[in-house]
Protein backbone atom coordinates (compact mmCIF):
# COMPACT_ATOMS: atom_id res chain seq x y z
CA UNK A 1 0.00 0.00 0.00
CA UNK A 2 1.00 3.38 -0.72
CA UNK A 3 0.19 6.53 0.89
CA UNK A 4 1.31 10.02 0.46
CA UNK A 5 1.04 12.21 2.99
CA UNK A 6 0.86 16.32 2.62
CA UNK A 7 2.43 18.24 4.79
CA UNK A 8 2.45 22.53 4.88
CA UNK A 9 5.13 24.64 3.49
CA UNK A 10 4.10 27.98 5.42
CA UNK A 11 6.08 28.76 8.30
CA UNK A 12 4.66 32.67 9.44
CA UNK A 13 1.74 32.51 12.21
CA UNK A 14 -0.08 35.61 10.27
CA UNK A 15 1.08 39.09 11.04
CA UNK A 16 2.40 37.88 15.04
CA UNK A 17 5.66 37.38 13.70
CA UNK A 18 5.52 33.79 14.89
CA UNK A 19 6.32 30.95 13.34
CA UNK A 20 4.32 27.88 12.49
CA UNK A 21 4.27 24.59 10.53
CA UNK A 22 3.27 21.51 10.54
CA UNK A 23 2.21 19.90 13.65
CA UNK A 24 4.96 16.88 14.38
CA UNK A 25 2.40 14.55 16.56
CA UNK A 26 0.10 14.71 13.82
CA UNK A 27 2.83 13.29 11.22
CA UNK A 28 4.87 11.22 13.94
CA UNK A 29 2.03 9.01 15.05
CA UNK A 30 0.71 8.15 11.77
CA UNK A 31 3.97 7.32 10.27
CA UNK A 32 4.85 4.45 12.41
CA UNK A 33 1.03 3.28 12.16
CA UNK A 34 1.76 3.19 8.46
CA UNK A 35 5.28 2.09 8.90
CA UNK A 36 4.06 -1.22 10.98
CA UNK A 37 1.65 -1.57 8.50
CA UNK A 38 4.29 -2.29 5.89
CA UNK A 39 3.12 0.62 4.17
CA UNK A 40 5.04 2.82 1.67
CA UNK A 41 5.29 6.15 2.71
CA UNK A 42 5.66 9.36 0.42
CA UNK A 43 6.05 12.85 2.11
CA UNK A 44 5.07 15.72 -0.08
CA UNK A 45 4.35 19.68 0.48
CA UNK A 46 3.92 22.31 -1.88
CA UNK A 47 7.52 23.38 -1.78
CA UNK A 48 9.25 20.08 -1.64
CA UNK A 49 12.27 20.11 0.43
CA UNK A 50 12.05 20.52 4.31
CA UNK A 51 9.11 21.55 5.54
CA UNK A 52 8.38 24.09 8.28
CA UNK A 53 8.28 22.21 11.95
CA UNK A 54 5.73 24.61 14.34
CA UNK A 55 8.45 24.48 16.71
CA UNK A 56 5.69 24.47 19.80
CA UNK A 57 4.85 21.20 18.93
CA UNK A 58 8.24 20.00 19.78
CA UNK A 59 8.11 21.93 23.06
CA UNK A 60 8.19 19.12 26.04
CA UNK A 61 4.41 19.06 26.92
CA UNK A 62 3.58 17.96 23.32
CA UNK A 63 6.32 15.44 22.56
CA UNK A 64 5.09 11.84 22.88
CA UNK A 65 6.78 8.41 22.22
CA UNK A 66 5.90 8.69 18.96
CA UNK A 67 7.54 12.28 18.34
CA UNK A 68 11.15 11.31 20.10
CA UNK A 69 11.32 8.25 18.08
CA UNK A 70 10.30 9.98 14.62
CA UNK A 71 13.43 12.88 15.93
CA UNK A 72 15.99 9.72 16.43
CA UNK A 73 14.69 8.11 13.24
CA UNK A 74 17.25 9.04 10.71
CA UNK A 75 15.17 7.49 8.09
CA UNK A 76 12.42 9.13 8.54
CA UNK A 77 14.17 12.74 9.13
CA UNK A 78 15.79 12.41 5.83
CA UNK A 79 12.51 11.74 4.48
CA UNK A 80 11.46 14.65 5.53
CA UNK A 81 14.05 16.92 4.55
CA UNK A 82 13.55 15.81 0.99
CA UNK A 83 9.87 16.08 0.27
CA UNK A 84 8.47 16.44 -3.09
CA UNK A 85 6.88 19.10 -4.65
CA UNK A 86 3.18 18.42 -4.70
CA UNK A 87 2.84 19.66 -7.91
CA UNK A 88 4.30 16.52 -9.28
CA UNK A 89 2.55 14.83 -7.64
CA UNK A 90 -0.23 12.49 -9.39
CA UNK A 91 -3.01 10.49 -7.43
CA UNK A 92 -2.54 7.87 -9.61
CA UNK A 93 -0.01 6.82 -8.08
CA UNK A 94 -0.76 6.53 -4.75
CA UNK A 95 -3.85 4.09 -2.89
CA UNK A 96 -4.47 6.41 -0.05
CA UNK A 97 -3.44 9.96 1.41
CA UNK A 98 -3.13 11.60 4.60
CA UNK A 99 -2.65 15.17 5.76
CA UNK A 100 -1.53 16.26 8.93
CA UNK A 101 -2.27 19.79 10.63
CA UNK A 102 -0.68 22.43 12.53
CA UNK A 103 -1.66 25.86 11.30
CA UNK A 104 0.22 26.22 8.60
CA UNK A 105 -2.20 24.39 5.98
CA UNK A 106 -5.07 27.06 6.56
CA UNK A 107 -2.97 29.38 4.76
CA UNK A 108 -1.05 27.35 2.24
CA UNK A 109 -2.81 23.98 1.29
CA UNK A 110 -6.22 25.66 2.34
CA UNK A 111 -5.68 27.62 -0.82
CA UNK A 112 -3.47 25.27 -3.15
CA UNK A 113 -4.68 24.06 -6.42
CA UNK A 114 -2.14 21.34 -6.56
CA UNK A 115 -3.95 20.08 -3.00
CA UNK A 116 -7.57 20.31 -4.46
CA UNK A 117 -6.92 18.57 -7.31
CA UNK A 118 -5.71 15.86 -5.54
CA UNK A 119 -7.84 15.66 -2.98
CA UNK A 120 -10.77 15.35 -5.68
CA UNK A 121 -9.04 13.38 -7.83
CA UNK A 122 -8.33 10.76 -4.41
CA UNK A 123 -12.02 10.26 -3.26
CA UNK A 124 -13.51 10.30 -7.14
CA UNK A 125 -11.24 7.76 -7.88
CA UNK A 126 -12.67 5.43 -4.95
CA UNK A 127 -9.55 5.72 -2.82
CA UNK A 128 -9.70 6.89 0.79
CA UNK A 129 -8.12 9.65 2.29
CA UNK A 130 -7.96 11.40 5.77
CA UNK A 131 -7.32 14.97 7.54
CA UNK A 132 -6.52 16.04 10.89
CA UNK A 133 -6.94 18.88 13.51
CA UNK A 134 -6.85 21.93 11.26
CA UNK A 135 -6.19 19.96 8.11
CA UNK A 136 -9.97 19.45 7.45
CA UNK A 137 -9.83 23.38 6.63
CA UNK A 138 -7.80 21.83 3.59
CA UNK A 139 -11.42 21.04 2.20
CA UNK A 140 -12.78 24.07 2.13
CA UNK A 141 -12.25 24.78 -2.14
CA UNK A 142 -13.36 21.16 -2.52
CA UNK A 143 -15.79 20.12 -4.91
CA UNK A 144 -18.20 17.26 -5.69
CA UNK A 145 -18.19 16.20 -9.46
CA UNK A 146 -21.54 18.56 -9.95
CA UNK A 147 -19.77 21.37 -8.37
CA UNK A 148 -20.54 21.35 -4.55
CA UNK A 149 -18.81 21.15 -1.49
CA UNK A 150 -17.12 18.60 -1.26
CA UNK A 151 -18.44 18.15 2.56
CA UNK A 152 -21.41 19.00 1.62
CA UNK A 153 -23.88 16.56 4.14
CA UNK A 154 -20.95 14.59 4.68
CA UNK A 155 -20.14 14.22 8.56
CA UNK A 156 -17.08 15.60 9.37
CA UNK A 157 -15.08 16.87 12.16
CA UNK A 158 -11.71 19.11 12.64
CA UNK A 159 -10.18 21.67 14.91
CA UNK A 160 -12.58 23.18 17.14
CA UNK A 161 -13.60 27.20 17.78
CA UNK A 162 -13.32 26.51 21.48
CA UNK A 163 -9.89 24.69 20.88
CA UNK A 164 -8.09 27.34 18.68
CA UNK A 165 -9.97 30.11 21.49
CA UNK A 166 -7.63 27.49 23.81
CA UNK A 167 -4.46 28.58 21.94
CA UNK A 168 -5.42 31.92 21.72
CA UNK A 169 -5.19 32.15 17.78
CA UNK A 170 -9.12 32.79 17.06
CA UNK A 171 -8.00 36.27 15.47
CA UNK A 172 -4.92 35.47 13.78
CA UNK A 173 -6.12 32.26 11.62
CA UNK A 174 -7.14 33.13 8.11
CA UNK A 175 -10.92 31.14 8.78
CA UNK A 176 -12.05 28.84 12.00
CA UNK A 177 -12.32 25.06 10.38
CA UNK A 178 -15.18 24.18 12.25
CA UNK A 179 -16.86 27.45 11.08
CA UNK A 180 -16.05 26.50 7.52
CA UNK A 181 -16.66 23.37 7.26
CA UNK A 182 -20.06 23.76 8.67
CA UNK A 183 -20.59 26.90 6.25
CA UNK A 184 -19.61 24.34 3.62
CA UNK A 185 -22.98 22.48 4.55
CA UNK A 186 -20.62 19.64 6.15
CA UNK A 187 -22.55 17.67 9.17
CA UNK A 188 -19.93 18.96 12.03
CA UNK A 189 -19.43 17.37 15.08
CA UNK A 190 -17.09 17.18 18.02
CA UNK A 191 -16.60 15.85 21.30
CA UNK A 192 -14.37 17.34 24.44
CA UNK A 193 -11.63 19.85 23.62
CA UNK A 194 -8.48 17.71 23.29
CA UNK A 195 -9.68 14.15 23.56
CA UNK A 196 -9.02 12.41 20.51
CA UNK A 197 -12.33 11.82 17.77
CA UNK A 198 -12.28 10.54 14.41
CA UNK A 199 -15.54 10.50 12.03
CA UNK A 200 -15.54 8.34 9.28
CA UNK A 201 -18.22 8.69 5.74
CA UNK A 202 -17.66 6.94 3.09
CA UNK A 203 -14.07 6.78 1.43
CA UNK A 204 -13.46 11.10 3.50
CA UNK A 205 -11.45 10.45 7.70
CA UNK A 206 -11.59 13.65 9.92
CA UNK A 207 -9.82 13.66 13.10
CA UNK A 208 -10.49 16.83 15.50
CA UNK A 209 -7.06 17.28 16.73
CA UNK A 210 -3.82 16.22 17.60
CA UNK A 211 -4.50 13.51 19.64
CA UNK A 212 -7.07 12.28 16.76
CA UNK A 213 -4.10 11.89 14.31
CA UNK A 214 -3.47 8.02 15.71
CA UNK A 215 -6.73 7.11 15.79
CA UNK A 216 -6.89 8.69 12.30
CA UNK A 217 -4.31 6.84 10.91
CA UNK A 218 -5.98 3.52 12.27
CA UNK A 219 -9.24 3.88 10.68
CA UNK A 220 -7.22 4.81 7.23
CA UNK A 221 -5.73 1.77 7.59
CA UNK A 222 -8.72 -0.41 7.82
CA UNK A 223 -10.45 1.49 5.19
CA UNK A 224 -7.86 1.13 3.02
CA UNK A 225 -7.80 -2.52 3.30
CA UNK A 226 -11.43 -2.21 2.92
CA UNK A 227 -11.37 -0.93 0.27
CA UNK A 228 -8.45 -2.55 -1.98
CA UNK A 229 -9.76 -6.11 -0.39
Amino acid sequence: MKVLIVLTSHDELGTTGRKTGFWLEELAAPYYHFKEAGWDITLASPEGGRPPLDPKSNEPDFQTEQTRRFEADAEATAALSDTVRLASVSADDYDTVFYPGGHGPLWDLAEDADSVRLIETTLRSGKPLALVCHAPGVLRHTVDEDGTPLVRGKKVTGFTNSEEEGVALTEIVPFLVEDELKSLGGVYSKIDDWQPYVVQDGLLITGQNPASSGPAAEALIKLADTVTA
